[in-house]
This record gives C-alpha cells, structure tokens and sequence, in this order.
C-alpha cells in the first residue's frame, strides 16, 4: 500500500482545473481515443498515435497533436514528457514500451493504461529505474463509456510522479458526480472522486486485476438469476407454477432502490430493453485474462475464491454450448466495452 503520507493525500480543490498538462497517447482504440478526447475537452494537449492513421487523423480534427510515428509523438512533447499506453497486454505493449526506452530521455514517464500482468509492472519499472525513467501503471476502468462517465483508475508507481500526474488523473476521473458519499470518509479523498495511489509498480493493475475478477463472478450472478427468471416458464414446470415473467421490466425495478443495483444492472436493463430476447448474442463468453490472473493469485495467497473461479469456468464451458444467462453475459460486455464475441485475449503471463 502507499506511504502513510499519500495514504490521506488531500488535493486542493479542483486544482487540475487550473494545472494544464501535456500527455502523449499511444493506441486510440476503444479507450485511448476517449481518454485522449476527456484530456482535451478539459484544456490538457494530448499528442497522439496509433497503427492506423486514420485515428490519428480523426482525433488531429479534434485538436489533438498528431503523430505518425512514436519518435514523432516524443518530439512533439516537451520535456519531462508522459506517454501512456493503451494497447492490448502483451507482445504490442511490451514491444511499444522497449520502443519507447529507446526514444525518451531521463526523467521521462512511461504510463501503461491497459490490462498489464502486474508482474510484468514490477520487472518494468526496474528496468526502466535503470534508465532513469519512471513507470507508473493505471488500472483503468469505465469502457466505452468513460469519455462522459470519467475513468476509475487504481495507480501503481513512485509517489512523486503520480502526484507529478495528478492534474491528468484527476481529469479523467469522475468526480464526486452524484453519487451518495460514504459518511464521515477518513481516506485518501482521491478515492472519492475515482482515483487511488495503491501503493508501488504493479500495485495499481493488481487491484484492477482483482476488480475484473469480482466482475466476472458478479456478471455471472444477474446472468444466472436472469437465466432462472426467463426459465419460469417452462414446460417442465407444472402449468400453475409458471409464470411469463418480463426481465426487462424486472431488471428496470431491480434499478430502483434495490440492493442489487449496479452499473452492471443498468447495461442489463439497457440490453434487456432493445433485444428481450438476445437474439443478436450466441452466449459464447470470451474472457481477456484478468480473471485468470486473479485465481492465480488467489492460489498464490491460499485465498479460497470459489465465486469468481466458477465464473471464469463457466465462460469456457460456454464455448461449447449457451444459455439465455450467457447471452446476456455477452449483452453486458458488449454494453460497458464494446467487446465483440468471438474477440478473446487471454494475454501472455511473463514472469
């Protein structure tokens, strides 16, 4: 965890409002281009390149900096420059950031936006500490929604360089918005508005690790009480016993003051409300890594986890044949990322 220090660390009130940075985004995808987009529409310059131009283009109409080449996008920036990556975990961003160690110069900052092993975080960072550059990894949360909703973000890395960022992790962050704070809160008021320091390199794509963990085990839980809801109507049930129930009106109520309600059960509602049936799904549920790597951490620690190591089960054994429940899994990570099915990454683990 972080110092003690940083652990009550109290940012004066919208000061990013008035700090403007400069940021380098590397990958414009489903989330690069929209945290490059938030940065923008709030004052910050963002130079930006991807291995398609034509998204480079799209965002230059934007505003932002083009590059057509990561040595251009580190020109374009001034010194000490902050590059963050949003590639897909893996051979890509591992390849872009020994790239990277190559072009920047001491005192630069590398910033890995995606799904990293977090092991892979530590090796970095003291590679990179070698060079005299600095690593900080982001767990980034919000899909393809958080260009309005804003980003929750769990930071790994020196405390210096994320309060260094803090103008642009505060930017991308929601924000007190209008969600009920937690009464008398006594920590880090950052967590308030949607961003934590956890602690050193690695620290911050741990916990997100174990966040798309508890996401899997809690999709599986609506997909599976969803599952039994539509099943009430089934033949094999005596005919008094059975009920044509509507899930989408179900999932509408369940929004309103119940103690199920979640962001994930709004995307139910959402998908639900335009396709009752799910037709357009096949219930054939990828995974992209993040919830393996949780179970294995949870047998590193002897952490019994038995929720979350069936969810991850029942999305393998969903390639074989689907339920209504497994579509509706696939209606969700359509909804919060865009994910396609058929589209698995299950990223390469380095030690």
């Amino acid at each position: 965890m972080a110092s003690a220090p940083s652990s009550r660390y109290r940012p004066p009130e919208h000061c990013h409002e008035e700090a403007r940075m400069q940021l380098g985004v590397i990958g414009l995808g489903r989330m690069g281009g929209n945290i490059a987009r938030r940065l923008m529409n709030n004052g910050h310059q963002v130079a930006v390149f991807d291995v398609n131009p034509a998204n480079v283009d799209a965002l230059a109409k934007e505003k932002a900096i083009p590059a057509h080449s990561l040595k251009d996008l580190v020109q374009a920036l001034a010194k000490p420059r902050a590059v963050w990556v949003m590639l897909p975990a893996g051979d890509i961003t591992e390849k872009t950031i020994q790239t990277l160690t190559t072009i920047l110069e001491p005192g630069d900052i590398i910033i890995d936006g995606g799904n990293t092993f977090y092991k892979d975080d530590i090796r970095r960072a003291k590679a990179l500490r070698e060079k005299d550059l600095h690593y900080v990894d982001v767990g980034t949360s919000g899909g393809v929604w958080g260009v309005e909703r804003g980003y929750c973000m769990m930071i790994g890395g020196e405390k210096a360089i994320v309060d260094h960022l803090d103008p642009i992790f505060a930017t991308l962050a929601p924000g007190l918005g209008n969600i009920e704070r937690t009464p008398e809160f006594k920590g880090d008021t950052r967590a308030e508005h949607g961003y934590i320091h956890s602690g050193p390199a690695g620290a911050g794509h741990f916990v997100k690790m174990v966040h798309n963990g508890i996401e899997y085990g809690l999709m599986q839980a609506y997909a599976e009480g969803f599952d039994i809801l539509r099943g009430k109507d089934s033949d094999k049930l005596p005919e008094e016993e059975r009920y044509s129930l509507e899930l989408g009106d179900i999932a509408e109520v369940w929004r309103r003051g119940s103690v199920v309600s979640s962001w994930l059960l709004d995307l139910t509602a959402m998908s639900l409300n335009e396709s009752p049936n799910l037709d357009e799904f096949t219930g054939k549920v990828d995974d992209s890594g993040e919830g393996r790597w949780t179970i294995n951490a949870a047998i590193e620690e002897s952490v019994s986890a038995e929720v979350l190591t069936a969810a991850l089960f029942t999305r393998f054994r969903s390639r074989i044949g689907n339920s209504f429940g497994e579509k509706l899994l696939s209606a969700m990570r359509n909804k919060f990322g865009g994910h396609i099915e058929g589209h698995s990454v299950a990223p390469t683990v380095k030690e």
